[in-house]
């Protein structure tokens, strides 16, 4: 309650309204921690291809212990991850959640976002560390989670958009990867965007570019299991001295922002861009004011960028762009890399895709 000092600055209602907000964010928070286990162990997929079970038998399919499980249950029914029919003591997937949970073919599959958020907590320490002191963590010191949740978060939206949208978008970029061109695509991850374009486009050539050698050699054995490693190649480098020259284009898919030098890259770009090439730049969505942030995407992006994406770029001496970029920051970065055009060529909820060309 309320002390009677406080009652004229203080209202009750708010305030409970508020402590109820944190003890559900308390929840999200704990619960996000059990959805990464039930990814890890397979829970989740049980439940999806077997059907109504009790804690005993979901135990039993996945080899894991029932007390553990039966708790994990109430934990998913009550965050409404899962169903619980009380008639016969079972619990389920709806025909949404499985998809979300379960299936990484579709567009609205979630499930690896719980390894970035797993990958990025263990980063706390030298984030706190870094408030205190400055610098940052590198991309490459973070726990390994978060390079496979990285892929699985983002895939689904490159399946779902990359060749169907983004690349129409551009300005004749379509018609010289059907006839046959160059690609170069910069902070390549572990080569989900890069396999995309090779198997839509098979006339082409793709280059992909990182600085992180473990996610090199996974996205090599990516492209050979895809049967597209006759036209990939992935090469360790940065982004600021990447080989070959005229590429028909540069693409830099939700990593400009991570960059110590993001000018830097940009420049290079230019040199090693065809003349008439294009310069594909996805972001994640974002306000141009602050309060336009103030959103359930704002407060994800904002929050990995802290944890991630700003702290990559102080480790490095970098600008710190950030996750929640504005477009003019990012068109600032561009045009001082040299570029005279700068658009926003399309989106999606959750990224702004803009276009580079000399």
């Amino acid at each position: 309650m309320v002390t009677a000092s406080e009652t004229q600055s203080v209202n009750q209602e708010k305030l409970d309204a508020f402590l109820g907000k944190v003890v559900g964010d308390f929840g999200a928070a704990l619960s996000s921690v059990l959805a990464y286990i039930g990814q890890k162990l397979g829970l989740y997929q049980a439940l999806a291809a077997i059907g109504p079970l009790t804690p005993a038998e979901l135990a039993c399919h996945t080899g894991t212990v029932e007390r553990y499980v039966r708790e994990w249950l109430i934990n998913q029914a009550a965050s409404g991850y899962v169903v619980y029919d009380p008639a016969d003591g079972r619990f389920s997937l709806a025909p949404e959640q499985a998809i979300a949970l379960t299936d990484e073919r579709s567009p609205f599959y979630v499930g690896g976002g719980f390894y970035v958020v797993k990958a990025m907590m263990r980063a706390e320490p030298r984030i706190t560390d870094a408030f205190r002191h400055g610098g940052g963590i590198l991309w490459d010191d973070h726990d390994p989670d978060l390079f496979v949740g990285t892929e699985r978060f983002f895939r689904p939206g490159y399946a779902a958009h990359l060749v169907s949208k983004w690349i129409p978008a551009l300005s004749g970029v379509e018609e010289k990867l059907a006839a046959g061109g160059l690609v170069a695509d910069i902070g390549c991850g572990h080569g989900a965007t890069t396999i995309f374009m090779a198997q839509a486009y098979p006339n082409s050539r793709f280059h992909g570019f990182d600085s992180h050698e473990p996610s090199i050699q996974h996205a090599r054995r990516a492209a050979d299991e895809a049967g597209v490693g006759d036209r990939v190649h992935f090469r360790v480098a940065r982004a600021s001295d990447f080989p070959g020259d005229g590429y028909n284009m540069i693409a830099f898919f939700d990593s400009l922002h991570d960059m110590g030098d993001p000018v830097g890259a940009m420049r290079h770009a230019r040199q090693a861009l065809a003349t008439d090439g294009s310069v594909l730049i996805v972001e994640p969505m974002a306000g141009n004011t602050i309060e336009e942030n103030f959103n359930p995407v704002g407060r994800a992006f904002s929050a990995a960028s802290t944890l991630c994406s700003t702290a990559n770029s102080l480790a490095l001496g970098g600008p710190a762009l950030g996750a929640v970029a504005t477009e003019e920051a990012l068109r600032e970065t561009v045009l001082l890399g040299g570029f005279k055009h700068f658009r926003r060529a399309t989106e999606t909820p959750f990224n702004r895709v803009f276009e580079a060309r000399r």
